[in-house]
């Protein structure tokens, strides 16, 4: 990983750990716990940094930036869909198994692409 590059990794993870962290919810589960809802389709989770880039370096995780406008992409990025399409997206993987890691620079978007990646029925998603 370049070090121009690097800064923002971390930049990118840091604000989606916060805006995540501040977000409410109902359902009793902490934002790094998956939930135990039977209502939801499967759980995504909330990693630190280090973990996030740790989990992009496997090869079978599909690595996705969702921010728009595109502001770069962090290394390990395997598609870059703008979060209001990635449902419609058919650039995903068709295995619903298969581990998605969602990032964009703030949060936000990523936390909406995770909600409809979940409502398709994508089960691994960071």
């Amino acid at each position: 990983m370049t070090c121009r590059r690097r800064p923002l990794l971390f930049l990118a993870i840091g604000a989606l750990l916060v805006a995540a962290s501040c977000t409410a919810r109902n359902d009793g589960a902490t934002p790094s716990t998956p939930s135990t809802s039977t209502s939801r389709p499967a759980a995504s989770v909330l990693v630190a940094p280090d973990e996030f880039a740790r989990r992009v370096e496997d090869p079978k995780v599909v690595t996705i930036n969702v921010h728009v406008p595109n502001e770069g992409n962090i290394p390990g990025t395997d598609l870059t869909i703008p979060f209001d399409q990635i449902s419609r997206s058919t650039e995903l993987p068709t295995d619903l198994a298969t581990p998605l890691a969602v990032y964009c620079r703030s949060g936000n978007m990523s936390a909406t692409a995770v909600e409809d990646l979940r409502a398709k029925g994508y089960e691994h998603i960071v």
